[in-house]
């Protein structure tokens, strides 16, 4: 049976040929995440993660306001037997740490993008965003942790002492901000940001789907690890390609000066 995302409420999945997008889906409460949206987006995310004819992800939100303010605060994310904390439907959909999703993932932040949808974000590869965008860790603020990722992932995208700022007065920043200390990309009007994110997610598609997937996963494992460690694990990833159609297919195109038609095999 095929995956449509037709039963979602709080989030709407799209199929685009080898593209997947996933668009936060409560514009009314900044697009929040609550345990509903939790559980939709754990699916669409095993979605994008097991099919192989799904080679990169967008993720945006709905409407002009927010990316995602975060974790809807009306409910308590850690009440127990909820299903945010339960292994069906992990925090944040588990993109932070239980999907592993090694395809390339975009973020395409329209708006405020706070707490928990900023940890959405920081797990994305490719973090673009209009320029009315904010960003900002407020956990500290309500007596909490940005523990979906945040506090581990943001000093390593901005400099230290930035993100150090941001994860302990709660504050803010603007687009422009996030722009210099690197945590995004690029950054557009509202109205050119999906067009964009769809223009980069087009450029990936025209790589080698494994290549990609491998690439992504020895970056981010290597992070922490000894030079030489990094090393090994790039020697071994090479090899494994080799046993690929793609690679035949990759060293044909190039020898024959022709786009190569990859498969993902």
């Amino acid at each position: 049976m095929s995956f449509d995302g037709s039963g979602f409420d709080e989030i709407t999945y799209e199929r685009m040929d080898k593209k997947a997008v996933i668009t936060l889906n409560r514009p009314e409460a900044l697009n929040a995440v609550n345990r509903q949206m939790d559980a939709e987006l754990y699916a669409a995310f095993k979605e994008i993660r097991d099919n192989p004819d799904i080679w990169v992800g967008i993720i945006t939100g709905r409407g002009s306001r927010a990316f995602s303010a975060g974790h809807d605060m009306k409910e308590d994310p850690f009440e127990e037997g909820t299903v945010s904390v339960t292994r069906a439907a992990p925090a944040l959909g588990g993109i932070q740490s239980e999907t592993k999703i090694w395809k390339p993932m975009i973020a395409a932040i329209n708006g405020y993008c706070l707490g928990g949808g900023l940890e959405i974000a920081l797990a994305c590869d490719v973090l673009i965003a209009a320029d009315h965008a904010e960003f900002g860790l407020p956990e500290v603020r309500w007596n909490l942790l940005a523990a979906g990722g945040g506090l581990s992932r943001l000093p390593r995208a901005i400099p230290s002492a930035a993100a150090m700022k941001l994860i302990l007065t709660g504050e803010r920043i603007n687009a422009e901000q996030a722009l210099q200390w690197g945590l995004v990309t690029d950054v557009t009007t509202l109205d050119d940001l999906l067009p964009l994110a769809h223009r980069i997610a087009d450029r990936m598609l025209e790589n080698a789907p494994l290549a990609m997937q491998y690439a992504k996963m020895i970056s981010v494992r290597s992070m922490n690890v000894p030079i030489e460690d990094s090393l090994a694990m790039e020697q071994a990833w090479i090899h494994a390609l080799h046993s690929t159609k793609d690679y035949e297919e990759g060293l044909a195109a190039f020898v024959e000066r022709r786009p190569p038609k990859f498969t993902g095999r």
